[in-house]
């Protein structure tokens, strides 16, 4: 495919939403005419059209908060974009990690009642959003963060916290105390979860792995 078989609409311009490669957290909308798509092809970084400015803008440019292109993939009609990235920092002019923070599905207590900032009904879900909450740390280093400080330390602390994660949740399983074991438990997944990030190693690959080996034994039996 090549960027002039793309579908523009009458303005030149085709929507492109930008998706984190890792967590797949939506960090914006934006769109590109052909000069923006082919510069973002070039220097695998995003470029984009400003409607209001009528000009090319630079993800990043002045902010420092660049987004490296790992793929850009179009739709069936080839009138859209997703462009996956690895983002340097937040995506949102207002320091947010995404530009969809907000929702319009809340419950009377203020609180949204799903999505990635919400509690969903699918409690699984919070994996995702805590890999997406590790991977924004990994990249802004807020100050007074417990995740910024492991991994400033590096891999050995973290593989440290890992080990000692692991040995209370042996302690609390041997005492027989859930609670305990419920506490420990949620610990060493989180530091887990901070390893794997250290590691460059996405949490879908670690499921992918379990979900083969629960084919081949279904297939056995």
């Amino acid at each position: 495919m090549k960027v002039s078989e793309l579908r523009f609409d009458e303005k030149g311009l085709i929507p492109a939403v930008v998706q984190d490669v890792e967590s797949k957290e939506v960090l914006t909308l934006a769109y590109m005419n052909e000069e923006s798509l082919q510069k973002s092809l070039e220097t695998k970084e995003t470029w984009f059209y400003s409607r209001s400015r009528q000009e090319l803008w630079h993800k990043g440019e002045t902010s420092g908060n660049t987004q490296t292109i790992t793929d850009i993939r179009y739709d069936c009609d080839q009138d859209a974009l997703v462009v996956l990235v690895r983002p340097k920092g937040p995506a949102c002019h207002k320091g947010t990690f995404s530009c969809f923070d907000d929702s319009l599905l809340e419950g009377e207590d203020g609180t949204s009642t799903g999505g990635a900032h919400g509690v969903s009904a699918d409690k699984l879900a919070i994996l995702s959003e805590l890999e997406r909450l590790i991977a924004e740390r990994e990249r802004t280093r807020p100050e007074g963060s417990y995740t910024t400080y492991l991994f400033e330390e590096g891999v050995d602390k973290i593989l440290k916290k890992v080990g000692e994660e692991a040995s209370e949740v042996i302690i609390a399983a041997k005492n027989r105390d859930k609670e305990e074991l419920s506490w420990e438990s949620a610990d060493l997944l989180y530091h887990l979860m901070v390893l794997l990030r250290e590691q460059d190693l996405p949490l879908r690959e670690v499921l992918g792995v379990l979900e083969e080996r629960h084919t081949k034994r279904n297939e056995k039996e």
